[in-house]
C-alpha cells in the first residue's frame, strides 16, 4: 500500500494526539527589558491545532528574546506586563477582563482567519476586541484590507515561521504524493483534494495522504468512507508533529484547500521545506504567496483543483514554476525573521510608537 513506504498506517481511533513542535532559539538574547507576557489561545491542550502551534512557537521565540512568556486558554487575572490574545472572538472574555483590570497596559489581539473573514462582519465581540486592543497583529499583508481604517494605525503584519526540516527529503518514486494537513473541519474544506483525485485519469500516479484529527463524528465517518472507497486516498488521523513534518518534506506537493485562513502554518512548513503548494485563491494564502502565484484554484472548484494536480504531476515546466515561486517567498517564513519581527514589535510597544513601525 502506498502509505506503508512511509512507515505509517491508516487512521485508527487509538492514534495518539499530536505533540507540540520544538523550536531552537534562533538568536542570542537581545538588549531589551524583560517583559512578563501572557499568551491566550482558546485551543485545548489535547488538540494541537494551528492556533496552539502558533502560541507555543511564540512562547519559545519570546523567551529567546529574553522575556518571560507563558500560554493559557484564558486570562484569569494574574499579573503580567503584556497580554497577547490569539483570536478576537473566542478570546473576547479574556480581552475584556484584561482591559478592565489593566486599562493602561499593552493588550495585543492577534486576528485569525475566522475573525477576519467571517466574524468581523457578524459578531460585535470581534469589533469590541479591536476597539479594546492597544495593538493588533495580522499574519499576512492582505489581512490589512479587511480591517476598518480606524484601527490600521495600530496593526502590524508578522508572518508565521516554520523551522527548517532536518534531514534529507525523500519523495516516493513510484507515485506522486500530495499531502493535506489540518484538522478536519468545514473551514478547511478537508475533502476537496480527495474529491479532485477521483477526477484524475487512470494513468495518473497521484496519491493523496491526509493528516489531521476529525473534529466531530461526521468528519470521521466521511474520512473513513473515503479511505474505503477511494484507492488514491488515505487518511492517517492525527500524527506527532515530527512525523507530520517528515510527511510534508517527503511529498511532491501540498494541497491547501481552505475556505478561510488568517495565515497557514502548513504553508510555512511547506515553503521552508522547499515543497510547492496548490492553494485555494483566498486572501489568507495570497497574502503570503502573492497575487500572481500560478498554483491557485478557485475555492471549492473540484475540477480546477484536479487540473492543477494533474498539471503539477505531468508538466515539469509548471512544477518548476511552482517550486521557483515558493523558493522566492520562503524568506517570509524563516524563524529568524519572525523572531526579529516580534522583537521590533515589542520595542515599539515599549516606546509607545504611534502609529506603529511595523517590522
Amino acid at each position: 500500500m502506498f502509505w506503508q513506504d512511509f512507515g505509517l498506517q491508516p487512521y485508527r481511533s487509538m492514534d495518539k494526539p499530536t505533540t507540540a513542535p520544538q523550536h531552537e532559539s534562533t538568536n542570542s538574547r537581545p538588549h531589551q527589558a524583560c517583559l512578563r507576557i501572557q499568551l491566550v489561545t482558546p485551543s485545548p491542550k489535547a488538540l494541537l491545532d494551528g492556533n496552539r502551534v502558533t502560541a507555543l512557537r511564540w512562547v519559545r521565540l519570546l523567551k529567546a528574546l529574553g522575556h518571560r512568556a507563558s500560554v493559557a486558554r484564558q486570562y484569569e487575572g494574574g499579573s503580567c506586563d503584556v497580554l497577547i490574545a490569539l483570536h478576537a472572538l473566542k478570546s473576547f472574555k479574556s480581552i475584556r477582563r484584561f482591559h478592565q483590570k489593566h486599562p493602561d497596559k499593552p493588550l495585543v489581539v492577534v486576528l485569525t482567519g475566522t475573525d477576519l473573514y467571517r466574524d468581523l462582519h457578524r459578531r460585535p465581540e470581534v469589533r469590541h476586541s479591536l476597539k479594546l486592543a492597544t495593538h493588533l497583529v495580522v499574519l499576512q499583508k492582505q489581512a490589512l484590507e479587511e480591517l476598518p481604517a480606524s484601527v490600521r494605525h495600530k496593526t502590524c503584519v508578522i508572518y508565521q515561521s516554520a523551522k527548517p526540516f532536518k534531514g534529507k527529503a525523500s519523495p516516493p518514486k513510484s507515485y506522486f504524493r500530495i499531502c493535506v494537513v489540518g484538522n478536519l473541519r468545514p473551514e478547511k474544506d478537508p475533502f476537496r483534494a480527495a474529491q479532485a483525485s477521483r477526477r484524475l485519469p487512470a494513468s495518473s500516479r497521484i496519491r493523496i495522504v491526509q493528516v489531521g484529527a476529525a473534529l466531530g463524528p461526521e468528519m470521521e465517518k466521511r474520512a473513513l468512507d473515503e479511505n474505503q472507497k477511494n484507492p488514491r486516498y488515505r487518511w492517517l488521523g492525527a500524527l506527532p508533529y515530527g512525523k507530520t513534518r517528515r510527511l510534508v518534506a517527503d511529498s511532491h506537493l501540498v494541497a491547501l484547500t481552505s475556505r478561510m485562513e488568517g495565515s497557514s502554518n502548513v504553508l510555512s512548513e511547506a515553503l521552508i521545506s522547499s515543497v510547492p503548494v496548490v492553494a485555494s485563491q483566498i486572501p489568507g494564502l495570497m497574502g503570503t504567496l502573492g497575487e500572481n502565484y500560478p498554483g491557485y484554484f478557485p475555492f471549492g472548484d473540484t475540477r480546477a483543483l484536479a487540473g492543477q494536480l494533474q498539471k503539477a504531476e505531468n508538466d515539469p515546466a509548471f512544477y518548476g514554476q511552482l517550486k521557483a515561486h515558493c523558493a522566492r517567498v520562503s524568506s517570509l517564513v524563516h524563524p529568524q525573521r519572525e523572531q526579529a519581527s516580534w522583537g521590533k514589535f515589542l520595542e515599539s510597544i515599549s516606546s509607545n510608537q504611534t502609529p506603529l513601525k511595523c517590522p
